[in-house]
């Protein structure tokens, strides 16, 4: 036996033996954290052997592969970086527990059961993508795996899958190439959840003619993904967001969510995201606290105008500010794409047909690309940083 199978063999008695006290609901169902083996496309592989043999990969298989080593390694949390979307990416540490947690949720929320096949095909360097491989072990999923940038032939291959995650651009390129030709249905995938970005207006109608159960996850990386599902489509299409078990939300003075769940640090964490509540596990959210505009003494939330305003612009697009005089600030559309005085005119009537009077940009900005984060989210730089 190698150093290293003898190191994750060792790992994984400490753990197992530490579960029997950590959680009740593990005992339950029979899981483990650390398994001596994991399910890849139907074959039972052990865990110490992929571990030795990752020097031999590359890409995206070698993340998944760290990851794993990261998992089984001596250590009781694992170390994660934050998209970055509301500001610079930092790296956190996660309690192994903590994420254990998280994975189960899910596991019980779509009664994933052991053997069932699930589709991983998201970055491993990101939360989201750990979290696939972390279910799949402690669930004793059958964890079939492809390159993010897959063309997702795999989906017309006559495998079923019971869950797959995904993020808003995989989802639109499956429908714009005609993959599943908006009739991809629990025949190919039972659940599918979308999750990195809000859900645009046209993705969620072209949804509805999907028979696979969408959801839309709220989540983040210092939850160890979502906390609460809003089913796309389907009979059960809901605009709330619902709490996943022993999680709840309120409102702090100033209208932003703060969640509650066990494993963070003094039980909660507030957040700077605009909410409405209808109680304490259901609730939708309204916008960021911090893109908040305030132009001529009204308040308006960015993310509200372009939900107005996505189906009428083709292109990628997002409301910001820049300093006026008169008003304090000023309503800017900031544009990727070429200026001409045919697009102008067209954006112009898109706003006039979707927007009230005061909700006008007074400027429309062009740019060849806008600044977006490493797994693809649109950063909201101010006009003057592009």
């Amino acid at each position: 036996m190698t150093s290293d199978s003898r190191s994750v063999q060792s790992q994984s008695q400490k753990t197992n033996l530490k579960l029997e006290t950590w959680n009740s609901k593990l005992e339950t169902h029979n899981l483990k954290l650390f398994p001596t083996h994991i399910t890849l496309n139907n074959r039972p592989t052990r865990v110490d052997e992929l571990i030795a043999g990752r020097e031999n990969a590359t890409g995206w298989e070698r993340d998944w592969l760290d990851f794993l080593a990261e998992w089984y390694d001596a250590r009781d949390y694992i170390e994660v970086k934050t998209s970055g979307s509301t500001g610079e990416p930092k790296n956190i540490l996660l309690k192994k527990d903590f994420v254990a947690a998280s994975a189960l949720r899910t596991i019980r929320f779509f009664n994933l059961k052991a053997g069932d096949r699930v589709l991983h095909c998201l970055p491993a360097r990101y939360i989201a993508g750990k979290l696939m491989i972390v279910r799949a072990l402690i669930g004793q999923l059958d964890l079939h795996l492809v390159d993010p940038a897959t063309d997702f032939e795999v989906l017309q291959s006559g495998l079923h899958f019971k869950f797959a995650a995904m993020v808003i651009n995989q989802v639109s390129k499956i429908l714009e190439f005609g993959i599943w030709n908006l009739k991809f249905d629990r025949r190919n995938l039972d659940f599918l959840l979308l999750g990195g970005s809000a859900i645009p207006v046209s993705l969620e109608e072209k949804l509805q003619q999907v028979q696979t159960t969408c959801y839309s996850s709220y989540a983040m990386t210092e939850t160890a993904t979502h906390i609460a599902l809003r089913q796309l489509n389907g009979p059960g299409k809901d605009g709330w967001y619902h709490g996943l078990d022993g999680i709840s939300v309120k409102l702090n003075e100033n209208g932003c969510v703060r969640i509650e769940m066990p494993g963070l640090e003094n039980g909660f964490l507030q957040t700077n995201d605009l909410g409405e509540l209808k109680d304490e596990r259901t609730f939708r959210i309204l916008g960021r606290a911090d893109n908040r505009i305030i132009s001529g003494g009204l308040k308006f939330s960015p993310e509200e105008l372009e939900g107005k305003l996505e189906s009428a612009i083709d292109l990628p697009f997002y409301i910001s500010s820049k300093p006026d005089e008169r008003l304090g600030a000023r309503l800017v559309l900031v544009v990727e794409g070429t200026e001409s005085a045919g697009l102008i005119s067209q954006l112009r009537e898109s706003c006039n047909e979707r927007l009230s009077r005061y909700e006008q940009p007074g400027e429309i900005i062009f740019t060849p690309a806008l600044p977006r984060t490493g797994n693809g989210k649109i950063k909201r730089l101010p006009p003057d940083q592009l």
